[in-house]
């Protein structure tokens, strides 16, 4: 619908990264310069953390797409949380090292020798684990091992490690990751953008998809968006991806504050939170004679004039909690009645004593 309003060639806002909608931030450009650092030196390990959504893997994204794959072997790996030997199969995978049925002394060997060959055809090989903080310490202990790898005095792998910022200080504090932080030769964590940036960003990545300046921005817009994604990159795109929907559907040609107001509370009120806000806890069961109390019902919060489908919605979600808490408080009142009744069998009691 964005496209067809508004003649553009592409989704300006989606959320996969795409290395074309790269924007260099402050943080970014240095995580870049980093990075760069790091492939001059040719060894040892480059940490990058940032929170999610912070742009980490459009950081990948944008590095896979700039390296001279003649002279760099990249491998990218997306972690989950496996051990060391799960760790070792994974990578020797992403290396085209069939991994099945080999025992770890001889994957260790095929992986040595594949990164021989590929130093020997003048290509250094770059292992770049995104999602870091998922793995144990004998999956980086591993990743350390291998490392280790070298010919000539000349380390075999690189790699880089990227992260949420609890992986930073796991890094920092841990005593089983001592042998691992000495090979790590810099670090950088990526900061949101400013509220200066946001004007920028948005119409860079409104450009590549072939924006003509229709929605127009107000000032005012960017700095509502500011001031609801905290600079994030991801939650700006989930943003703005929401405002243009909003200015397809409204016809509207210029989006301003109170469009991203508008858009932001609609989004809100979505969010799982205020469900879970809505939704009664089942409060243990009362002791055997008494009657079981009724949970306290949560008060809605208060609701925007002007959505009155989110209204109606709290109305019918209300209308099922209700129901909702006069069964639990049927079943347990028949829970008490059955315990406390001659129906239940002296085998049963003998039993359950």
């Amino acid at each position: 619908m964005q496209m067809d309003n508004f003649g553009l060639t592409d989704r300006p806002f989606q959320l996969t990264p795409d290395a074309r909608f790269w924007y260099e931030s402050r943080s970014h450009k240095k995580a870049m310069a980093y990075l760069g650092y790091g492939l001059a030196q040719g060894e040892g390990f480059i940490v990058i953390t940032g929170e999610v959504g912070a742009g980490k893997s459009t950081l990948v994204a944008h590095l896979m797409a700039t390296i001279d794959t003649a002279r760099l072997n990249a491998v990218s790996i997306v972690s989950t949380q496996v051990g060391g030997d799960d760790m070792l199969r994974l990578a020797a995978q992403k290396m085209g090292i069939a991994s099945d049925g080999q025992s770890k002394a001889r994957l260790l060997e095929m992986v040595e020798l594949y990164l021989e060959d590929q130093a020997r055809s003048g290509r250094r090989t770059l292992l770049i684990v995104d999602e870091a903080q998922n793995l144990g310490h004998s999956a980086l202990e591993e990743l350390r091992m291998l490392s280790n790898y070298q010919i000539g005095g000349r380390a075999l792998l690189q790699i880089f490690l990227l992260g949420q910022p609890e992986f930073r200080d796991d890094m920092v504090h841990s005593d089983g990751l001592e042998q691992l932080r000495q090979r790590v030769i810099a670090t950088h964590h990526l900061d949101p953008m400013g509220a200066e940036e946001i004007e920028a960003y948005v119409k860079h990545r409104l450009a590549v998809a072939g924006w003509q300046g229709r929605p127009a921005f107000e000032p005012s817009a960017f700095a509502a968006l500011y001031r609801h994604t905290g600079g994030v990159p991801r939650r700006i795109n989930q943003l703005a991806m929401r405002l243009m929907l909003f200015a397809s559907v409204e016809q509207s040609e210029s989006l301003g504050a109170s469009a991203v107001e508008a858009v932001a509370a609609d989004m809100a009120s979505e969010s799982p939170r205020k469900a879970e806000e809505k939704v009664l806890p089942l409060r243990s069961v009362p002791s055997i004679g008494r009657a079981p109390e009724p949970a306290p019902v949560a008060q809605p919060a208060p609701e925007p004039a002007y959505e009155p489908a989110l209204e109606r919605r709290l109305a019918v979600a209300e209308a099922r909690l209700e129901e909702q808490e006069v069964a639990i408080r049927r079943v347990l009142t028949l829970l008490v009645d059955w315990v406390e009744s001659d129906q239940v069998s002296p085998g049963y009691r003998h039993s359950a004593a």
